[in-house]
């Protein structure tokens, strides 16, 4: 994929997961099976993204762990 094509399949999936967020803030219930799915969309698809953009999932989440420890620290 594409990265336009990239942002677009992210925006469908966090979507998702707003309107579980929204219908759990407005006393709805929310399909627990559902939302572990799409959060495991983005696990499995940022790791395939990585993947078509040529970068190395391993390069990309050691970048992320690092900045997350540095803001973590600050």
């Amino acid at each position: 994929m594409t990265l336009d094509q990239i942002v677009i399949a992210n925006g469908v999936t966090t979507g998702d997961i707003h309107r579980y967020a929204r219908d759990k803030s407005e006393g709805k219930s929310v399909d627990e099976h559902e939302l572990k799915k799409e959060l495991g969309n983005i696990i499995f698809s940022t790791i395939r993204w990585c993947d078509d953009l040529g970068f190395s999932p391993e390069d990309c989440i050691k970048l992320a762990k690092d900045a997350q420890t540095n803001y973590q620290d600050s």
